[in-house]
């Protein structure tokens, strides 16, 4: 994507990393508009700003207007096929004949009914001395320009062949896409019905636990060697959590019961983290899957699908329905392209130059750059367990960028290791001198004891 296929690995991390990072600055800002519109513009409608947010991702599919791939695709009958008996038959490897005629005679026309003859018989001649003309087929000329270029180019070249024809059409677009907006709508859906019944700070707690289960996820279904589970990667997890439960408490007010709200965070987290490790199971490289035309289809399928929504909230008095003045859908349009349609795009292209975990620890950073924001912007004052709660959760993002990187690596299980290997040593040792003194002993009695000769 963007001719970015000659990075190398450590290349496409901290390009990924660097995604992410914007991505949640404007994750930043998009939180605060919609605390905005809820609070300030008093249109707390969650079902209809996840739907019309969501429903804009269509402006995609207006690519087909100007992609001409896109266009391509839907005009190709098929792709070329062998028979069952594994061969081709020359008329396969070679398109619609050309006919070139052999030789042009040119003459002047004088106008005269003798010229018009001549020109009648020259016409006849050049009509009857054509020449057909057929070439390879565009696959098959391809592989003739790859069996002349050098090794390592051929080898380049092949590869950039075979990731181009393991590209998802878009039937299959449309199929995966069919699958997965249901399940990233809902997701999408609770967390905005957790900032609605709930303080920010709980569900940004319950929303950072998503890197736990995409971790749980990835080790039950691990879509890539990026993903593979280890020790560390966990400490890792459980010490962001733990950072975003420290920044969270110095802006909290307990609530003495569990709010409903809570349990919406809660399965917002387990539902990003299925949709984001489902898709990197189906698609392991961002060249094979088109993500503006994935997005576009989820947009699509979700404004077809669940519109009825509507109606039964409205009717079942969970969310009346009321169409927004002209303040309020122009901020919802800005959030919806800003914070929906582009973050999105960037989020999942991020997910796949690192990884899904990285993805889904990257959400707990939104936390304490939002609360940097206040600071900053609004002058808030927050107490020194924010600042110190800070400080893991950036360490941890980092921790598993790298453990992603050096994929055999687990620190955390080496040293594990280590102290049992020490502990065991210390335990064994005694008791092989204490076996040795024994030995000592007994041959010294059995010395003295032994008769003399």
């Amino acid at each position: 994507m963007f001719g970015l296929a000659g990075l190398t690995k450590s290349q496409r991390l901290v390009l990924g990393v660097i995604v992410l990072i914007i991505v949640d600055l404007i994750w930043v800002a998009s939180s605060e508009l919609t605390k905005y519109l809820f609070k300030d513009e008093h249109f707390d409608k969650p079902y209809f700003s996840t739907y019309f947010k969501t429903a804009m991702f269509t402006l995609y599919l207006s690519g087909f207007l100007f992609w001409r791939p896109w266009r391509n695709q839907c005009r190709k009958n098929g792709v070329l096929q062998s028979g069952e008996g594994g061969s081709l038959e020359s008329e396969e490897l070679l398109t619609e004949p050309i006919y070139v005629p052999l030789r042009y005679d040119d003459k002047n026309n004088s106008g005269s009914e003798h010229d018009d003859l001549n020109d009648l018989r020259d016409r006849s001649v050049r009509f009857n001395n054509l020449m057909e003309v057929r070439q390879l087929t565009d696959t098959y000329a391809e592989e003739q320009v790859i069996a002349r270029l050098s090794y390592q180019a051929a080898v380049r070249a092949e590869e950039l062949r075979l990731r181009a024809l393991s590209k998802l059409t878009i039937k299959q677009v449309a199929k995966m896409a069919f699958m997965f907006s249901i399940l990233w709508f809902f997701a999408n859906y609770s967390y905005q019905i957790a900032l609605h019944d709930t303080e920010v700070g709980v569900v940004n707690v319950l929303s950072s636990t998503s890197s736990l289960f995409t971790l749980i996820c990835a080790a039950i279904y691990p879509g890539s060697s990026a993903d593979r589970f280890s020790l560390s990667k966990l400490v890792a997890v459980l010490v962001s959590i733990s950072g975003v439960v420290m920044v969270s408490v110095s802006d909290l007010t307990f609530e003495d019961h569990i709010p409903a709200g809570a349990l919406w965070a809660l399965s917002s987290a387990i539902l990003y983290a299925v949709y984001l490790v489902g898709l990197r199971r189906k698609v392991d490289h961002e060249d094979k899957l088109d993500i503006p035309l994935f997005f576009g289809f989820v947009g699509l399928f979700t404004s077809i699908l669940l519109w009825p929504g509507f109606l039964i909230l409205h009717y079942s008095k969970i969310e009346t329905f009321q169409w927004p003045n002209g303040e309020q859908v122009l901020f919802i349009v800005i959030n919806g392209l800003v914070g929906t349609v582009l973050s999105e795009f960037l989020w999942l292209w991020g997910c796949f130059l690192t990884s899904s975990l990285i993805a889904t620890s990257a959400l707990s950073l939104v936390t304490p750059l939002s609360m940097i924001a206040d600071v900053v912007i609004k002058g808030v004052s927050y107490t020194w367990l924010f600042y110190l709660g800070s400080v893991p959760v950036f360490v941890a993002f980092m921790a598993v960028s790298c453990l992603t990187h050096f994929e055999s690596w687990d620190p955390v299980l080496l040293l594990v290791k280590k102290v049992l290997h020490c502990l065991c040593s210390r335990r064994v040792v005694p008791i092989s001198r204490m076996r040795d003194v024994d030995k000592e002993q007994t041959e010294s009695l059995i010395g003295v004891d032994a008769p003399a000769e």
